[in-house]
């Protein structure tokens, strides 16, 4: 049963870590707090979150942030369209000893804890499969030998604005690989004030270890022992099917704007967030706020709008709005 006394006493202790790197993220970031915590969640459920934003509002030091908070293993790769597959994943190499020759792959950054992948429409086509692959399978094939990523490993990727020259799009079937797309706003007013002021001062705070990377690996396997109850999964496999135009649930917009709705990666998101959210505030089981609540950030990047859809102003989350009022 989920609400075993030793699974109480995990998540009692769960909460308290997931607690400590949320308060310590937001020490260091300046607003975001529905960012950080669902950035925490993806990581924590073991996803990859695709961060969305103008230059300057704190992607990259979230990522860097985050590494040095849990003490693992950080690389940045910077995409750039002459960027080659084997700078991203390594290579084999020839190695000379006692006067013999023998070939040695030489593993490349994305061999990491956790990456952040700059700007990954920049990179061509054939070099952003070899990023998917990873995040996919969490392992690497390199002349028919495979090799697995270090645990826990995960991503957070940027993309360039669309209209800039240079960029590949990246395609429907590579973006589902991301567990959430999260928006990050310019800051305003008091915390653009705050955020000049941080920047600017002559000593940074330094930023201290809080947990390690076996720690959030055993708060993953806690959180999949939290359970659905069959009316969350009802409702879960309800929203994904509103996403579709062809099904009677769907809801005007649904059907006036959607080309292809989500795949079955964002019902497993949603439930496997969910059990995040309900583990940190010590539930044994998940609820349909819990599920609600990461809805927008599970099915924004996995919906493909048709023309019209491009034209009309609420975009793809006034769409997945319309899909949470019409799916109660």
């Amino acid at each position: 049963m989920s609400d075993e006394p030793d699974l109480k006493q995990e998540l009692h202790q769960f909460s308290t870590d997931f607690a400590a790197l949320r308060q310590a993220l937001a020490e260091v970031m300046v607003g975001h707090v529905e960012v950080i915590e669902l950035t925490l969640a993806a990581m924590v459920a073991g996803g990859h979150v695709l961060l969305d934003g103008p230059p300057g509002v704190g992607k990259t030091l979230l990522g860097r942030t985050l590494a040095q908070l849990l003490d693992v293993k950080y690389r940045r790769i910077q995409f750039t369209s002459d960027l080659m597959p084997a700078d991203v994943i390594g290579t084999y190499i020839v190695m000379e000893s006692q006067g013999r020759r023998r070939f040695e792959f030489q593993q490349g950054p994305i061999f990491t804890n956790l990456l952040l992948a700059d700007e990954i429409n920049r990179a061509t086509p054939k070099t952003q499969a070899a990023l998917f692959e990873a995040l996919e399978e969490r392992s690497l094939t390199v002349a028919n030998e495979t090799y697995e990523l270090p645990a826990p490993f995960f991503a957070l990727a940027t993309q360039s604005l669309g209209d800039i020259e240079g960029t590949f799009p990246v395609p429907e079937t590579q973006l589902d690989r991301f567990f959430f797309k999260l928006t990050l706003p310019a800051p305003t007013g008091g915390e653009l004030e705050t955020v000049l002021q941080r920047t600017t001062e002559a000593h940074v705070q330094p930023v201290k270890r809080i947990l390690d990377g076996k720690r959030i690996v055993a708060m993953s396997q806690t959180a999949r022992r939290v359970t659905v109850p069959p009316d969350v999964l009802r409702h879960v496999a309800s929203l994904v099917t509103a996403t579709h135009p062809g099904q009677d649930a769907a809801p005007e917009s649904t059907r006036r704007f959607v080309m292809r709705g989500v795949s079955p990666r964002a019902g497993q998101a949603m439930i496997l967030a969910a059990k995040v959210l309900a583990a940190d505030a010590g539930r044994t089981q998940i609820s349909r706020d819990d599920v609600r609540r990461v809805a927008l950030p599970a099915l924004r990047h996995r919906i493909t709008l048709n023309f019209e859809g491009h034209a009309q102003e609420t975009g793809i989350d006034g769409i997945v709005a319309d899909i949470l009022r019409a799916v109660t």
